[in-house]
């Protein structure tokens, strides 16, 4: 198995800070994000990367656990590789031989599923009962369950984070999972939320029969163009100096298609406005939906024209003088 260094994936030193790691990322997937690179294979699995480094290295337990294995696994490299392999297994966290796969049906806006066997094997099924965690009634040792109390009658669950990007989210996604050679096809409601658990039932089967509830846990992956806030949206489109003087139209992309904004005269640099009904669908209700709050960004001209210089200071002069 090939070992990940998501430190070096996101450019990060491994003392970094959570907003050092947030701002890497939002670099990384502006630059590589599936939207700006239509057909680019290549730039489709660095996307896919970027992400899954940021899943671990943005969960302080995850990251935690992941620091563990990456010093001892430079430890083995310093110590000239004995036994020829990296020993994996105490790093393995599946409990009763339970194995969780990930296959994108759809590929809307180039999606970020898609996980390396790298994370699935460490980071991918968290055991939790209902009741409030691991060990909190049951012993979810390999092969093993055993009850705490004989009046439990709850039957263990499971947890897998699942990745969508904002686009999936608004829309409405599916995703194939595998699961003990099972082919599960499970639907994504539009409106979705980083947090939002989607029950399958019994999907599971341990390794001494029991049947066990899985839990699909959605992460919606950070968005370079949109930040979301409840149900609204938040961006930012660039304005020319002469259309927030002189006032206009500008083209702001929503996740519903492109719409036009008028721009007043006089438009400050940092105004919001607001697109009623442009934000996320709400969960269950998804004929409901929140708002978009466009900011404006004043672009300021670098390459004048002596001429355009010229009229600049004329009107400078005439409002010094008002």
């Amino acid at each position: 198995m090939e070992f990940k260094d998501y430190y070096a994936i996101l450019g990060v030193r491994p003392d970094a800070t959570q907003e050092e790691i947030k701002q890497a990322y939002r670099k990384l997937a502006l630059k590589y994000h599936p939207d700006r690179n239509r057909g680019n294979k290549e730039a489709e699995e660095k996307f896919k990367e970027i992400n899954e480094a940021y899943q671990v290295l943005s969960d302080p337990k995850k990251r935690a656990q992941y620091d563990q294995m990456r010093a001892a696994y430079e430890r083995w490299q310093r110590s000239g590789r004995p036994g020829g392999q990296f020993d994996w297994s105490q790093w393995t966290t599946f409990p009763g031989g339970v194995r969780v796969e990930f296959r994108d049906l759809d590929d809307l806006f180039g999606g970020v599923g898609g996980f390396s066997d790298f994370f699935q094997t460490f980071f991918g099924l968290d055991p939790e009962t209902l009741f409030g965690g691991p060990g909190a009634g049951f012993d979810f040792g390999p092969g093993t369950r055993t009850h705490q109390a004989t009046a439990q009658r709850t039957r263990p669950a499971f947890e897998h984070p699942i990745t969508i990007s904002l686009y999936e989210a608004y829309h409405g996604t599916t995703r194939r999972i595998e699961v003990n050679g099972r082919r599960l096809e499970v639907k994504i409601p539009p409106g979705a939320r980083t947090g939002t658990k989607i029950r399958l039932a019994r999907a599971l089967t341990l390794a001494d029969g029991t049947p066990a509830d899985l839990y699909l846990v959605v992460n919606v992956a950070p968005d370079p163009n949109f930040e979301v806030q409840g149900d609204d949206l938040y961006t930012t489109v660039d304005v020319d100096l002469y259309t927030a003087l002189l006032g206009g139209e500008v083209r702001v992309h929503t996740l519903q298609g492109d719409v036009y904004l008028r721009i007043p005269p006089g438009t400050q640099c940092g105004q919001v406005f607001r697109l009623r009904g442009r934000g996320m669908p709400k969960l269950h209700r998804p004929q409901e939906y929140g708002d978009l709050y466009v900011r404006v960004n004043v672009r300021i001209p670098t390459n004048l024209t002596p001429e355009e210089k010229r009229i600049l200071e004329q009107v400078a002069a005439r409002h010094k003088q008002t």
